[in-house]
């Protein structure tokens, strides 16, 4: 038996749950879960906010800890081994994205907390492809939180080949964005962090910043005008979305990794005269999950955690709907 939390209906508080999980598939492997960071996609999956939970629900897709089962087929793990697992536990290895490395677009990806039970838990299991080496030097108490919001940050630097010569901005310096600040000044990029909070300004330049901008000051904003090469949107509220592209360069792209569901208000001109991108991207592919993991241990990025035991998994999902993480929390087992 696995012993987790669940919620048994939307927005309820977590409540102590067990679970046969039967046979260990000859795909799968089963990890003892050390840690795993609590996400905001797993308020909105506990809350039913996507309309896509089923309940009971069992969340956690930042997990990380050692590998105790392994299928028949699985090579390339091993029992003992210190892994991690994001949002896919799974993916179907016959559609055209599989096939070219991209796993990560699989239309029939198991998500690992729709469908199926996640990470705050003791154990959890996974198809062996969608789980991930940890490198050996890692803190893995911070590791958790890379494999989601980490990845979802970094994946657009891969698959827009950004340049280390780039003038990149982000928005919103939070459980996102302060990842984002980390990454692409150690991708060798000029890194602005739009804020509107002027406690965030003296820590957005400590994570990596050369610049910051008052999202609120018309006049500054007014003057970057043309500067950026990328604008990352780490928030998930509704802004002036057209001030922001007047901020790019020509054939700038402002980029989504922030699940707003407002609908975007866009002036087409804007885009069209001077050939700007609007694009999304989701987390990344396996590759690209280990590939960050590498960087992120050669240049010692590290997510910023609040640590909670994992029996106190509802003031840790307290903490996270107050609005006053700093900036990733991980419960701990």
């Amino acid at each position: 038996m696995i012993k987790a939390y669940a919620a048994k209906q939307a927005k309820a508080p977590l409540e102590p749950f067990e679970y046969d999980p039967g046979p260990l598939a000859d795909d799968q492997v089963e990890i003892d879960v050390h840690y795993c960071g609590i996400c905001h996609s797993d308020l909105s999956v506990i809350d039913d906010e996507w309309g896509l939970t089923q309940y009971p629900v069992v969340p956690g897709h930042e997990v990380v800890g050692k590998i105790a089962q392994v299928g028949s087929r699985v090579t390339g793990l091993a029992v003992g081994q210190v892994v991690g697992l994001g949002w896919h536990a799974g993916y179907c290895h016959t559609c055209a994205q599989c096939h070219s490395g991209d796993e990560n677009l699989c239309a029939d990806s198991q998500p690992t907390i729709i469908g199926h039970h996640g990470g705050f838990a003791d154990k959890v299991r996974a198809q062996a492809s969608a789980v991930v080496a940890i490198p050996d030097g890692m803190d893995l108490e911070s590791a958790g939180p890379l494999f989601c919001g980490g990845i979802t940050v970094f994946n657009p630097l891969v698959q827009f080949a950004i340049e280390p010569t780039d003038q990149v901005a982000v928005i919103g310096i939070g459980g996102l964005g302060h990842m984002a600040l980390q990454f692409l000044h150690a991708w060798g990029c000029e890194v602005t962090a739009f804020t509107s909070s002027e406690a965030k300004r003296d820590e957005a330049l400590q994570l990596g910043a050369h610049h910051t901008l008052d999202s609120r000051d018309d006049g500054a904003i007014e003057a970057a005008a043309g500067r950026f090469d990328l604008i990352i949107s780490t928030v998930n509220v509704k802004l002036d979305w057209n001030r922001y592209l007047g901020t790019l360069k020509p054939k700038g792209r402002l980029h989504f990794v922030g699940a707003t569901l407002d609908p975007l208000d866009l002036n087409v001109f804007a885009l069209i005269m001077q050939q700007r991108t609007v694009s999304g991207s989701p987390v990344g592919s396996p590759a690209t999950i280990a590939r960050m993991l590498e960087f992120a241990k050669r240049h010692d990025i590290k997510p910023v955690v609040e640590t909670y035991p994992m029996d106190k998994v509802n003031d840790a999902l307290d903490r996270l709907r107050s609005g006053k993480a700093h900036y990733r929390i991980v419960l701990q087992r």
